[in-house]
């Protein structure tokens, strides 16, 4: 799998259960959102807006992802919403399609255009790695199976202050009567399984 079949793997509605663990207060903050995910071809206009915002070639990119979320945290102030949407764009390095540029319109530890590093790894999951002007983070995506994805996720700011991350996305079914058909032939062949996977 290369960064694009993920991205194409992704695409969907996900409902997302957060757990963030502030590290410096030694304190723990649960939350939820709603993720929707579309993938892009390499010759999506919004690709090459992304491409040219950081002056790369947009020829190089081999596609993307329109993402968009909607969420809560347990610690929200009246005023705090978690809503929002980027564009990504993927440019592998032309010898091997496996890592490259991740390129995007927001980061998702600074509200700033960002291009962070991506790479798959032996599981392939995605690995992401960002250095902003105040911090850096470093996140893994990966599949439990078609449905569950898994987040995890670390961010480092300057002087010490971190937080972790770890998320469990669970895809929403367009066809509310699909889960129920899955179980069914689940049963037939004798096969069960968690939530998880497992």
């Amino acid at each position: 799998m290369d960064a694009m079949e993920f991205f194409q793997s992704s695409a969907g509605e996900w409902r997302s259960q957060r757990s963030t663990h502030h590290l410096a207060f030694r304190q723990a903050e649960i939350g939820d959102s709603n993720i929707q995910v579309t993938a892009l071809g390499a010759d999506d206009a919004r690709v090459a807006e992304i491409c040219q915002m950081h002056e790369v070639d947009p020829s190089r990119a081999a596609g993307g992802a329109f993402v968009t979320w909607h969420g809560t945290m347990a610690w929200d102030k009246d005023d705090e919403n978690h809503k929002g949407s980027t564009v990504f764009a993927i440019v592998p390095d032309p010898e091997n399609p496996r890592q490259g540029l991740m390129l995007r319109e927001r980061g998702y530890a600074e509200i700033v255009p960002v291009a962070g590093r991506f790479e798959m790894d032996d599981e392939d999951a995605l690995l992401l790695i960002t250095e902003y002007e105040t911090m850096s983070s470093i996140e893994r995506f990966w599949f439990a199976n078609p449905n569950v994805r898994m987040r995890t996720s670390s961010v480092k700011r300057f002087g010490g202050f971190s937080t972790s991350t770890f998320c469990t996305e669970i895809r929403v079914e367009p066809d509310a009567d699909a889960p129920k058909q899955a179980a069914e032939e689940q049963a037939a062949k004798g096969e069960f399984y968690s939530a998880l996977g497992w």
